[in-house]
């Protein structure tokens, strides 16, 4: 696939001596969904900012369409949309007043039909001559997006853009970026919502106090790191597990009720018709067994975890990581 935002090197040590960004390196592929996970304050933000110019890198380049977007920040900007974490525009104005002045920000020739097709899509024809003030919350936020793709941007960036929106909107707008993703629009966006980049996403980066801490196949990263659990529905609530069955990765849950079994799907040999086998000869019956896979969000806290804690180590030994 074709690289159409390519990241090198980018830090950003703001003037207080905060480093928000260190060293990032990123390439997103041209019509995918890419899904950046971290935290508050990992730096998700500042690096959208970046790249679309409204923040200055301390460090590093960025282009956008094989075009550096300091050299050519206009033709950059031209090929971005952007939809920020804040709602920010002219209350005054009707829904239709304002996407139609955002496309001509950009220089493009007046297109009542494509600007209808974008209200349509989002929900917001009946409402193109209300006031935004008049608004809802989650009406305001499609009217955000909307303005986004007023210019008929190749890539869009999608900053918490659920954020406040109930559960209908929020699958009206997936569908939405769905349908974006088909027309050749690459999209990368910002969540804390774990289950909309599980959704989506066709990679996933994931961002821990302003580092890349990986970067993989939203279903290569699942089949890598997504441990199953088998959880067998006690016959009988147990107090404690048997002594000797501590060599298995066995937790009692739900007040001795549950069993549960960790086991690695990679691995050649499960190790459940081993546990199956034992808990036979220790008269442990179960009435139900299930297995689920560790959700997304189980592995983004693992993963986030694991790098606070090979920081602290490094920190502790006096190593620079």
């Amino acid at each position: 696939m074709t690289t159409v935002v390519n990241v090198s090197g980018v830090g950003k040590t703001y003037a207080s001596g905060h480093c928000a960004l260190r060293s990032v390196d990123l390439d997103i592929q041209r019509g995918e969904i890419f899904a950046l996970l971290g935290p508050n304050g990992a730096g998700k933000t500042t690096l959208i900012s970046i790249i679309c110019g409204i923040v200055n890198a301390s460090a590093g380049t960025v282009s956008v369409g094989d075009l550096d977007i300091v050299n050519d920040f206009r033709k950059v900007r031209g090929q971005i949309g952007l939809v920020p974490q804040e709602l920010s525009t002219d209350g005054f104005e009707s829904v239709w007043s304002t996407v139609k002045f955002s496309r001509g920000l950009f220089g493009k020739a007046p297109n009542p039909a494509y600007l209808e097709q974008i209200l349509r899509q989002l929900s917001l024809w009946d409402k193109r001559h209300a006031r935004i003030m008049e608004l809802s919350g989650g009406m305001k936020r499609r009217v955000m997006i909307a303005k986004a793709l007023s210019h008929e941007p190749d890539v869009l960036f999608l900053d918490e853009p659920t954020a406040g929106v109930d559960v209908e909107l929020r699958r009206d707008m997936w569908e939405m970026v769905r349908g974006l993703r088909e027309r050749g629009v690459t999209i990368i966006l910002t969540t804390h919502y774990i289950e909309e980049a599980e959704e989506m996403a066709d990679r996933i980066g994931v961002i821990s106090k302003g580092e890349i801490i990986l970067v993989e196949e939203k279903h290569a990263l699942m089949d890598k790191l997504g441990q199953k659990q088998l959880r067998l529905q006690l016959q009988q609530p147990l107090t404690a597990l048997p002594v000797d069955l501590g060599d298995l990765p066995l937790t009692l849950a739900d007040e001795g009720r549950e069993l549960i079994f960790h086991f690695d799907t990679q691995s050649e040999h499960t190790g459940i018709a081993e546990v199956l086998r034992r808990l036979d000869q220790h008269g442990i019956d179960y009435k139900d067994l299930q297995s689920r896979q560790r959700s997304l969000e189980e592995i983004f806290v693992s993963l986030a975890s694991d790098s606070r804690a090979v920081k602290n180590t490094a920190a502790n030994e006096g190593v620079a990581v």
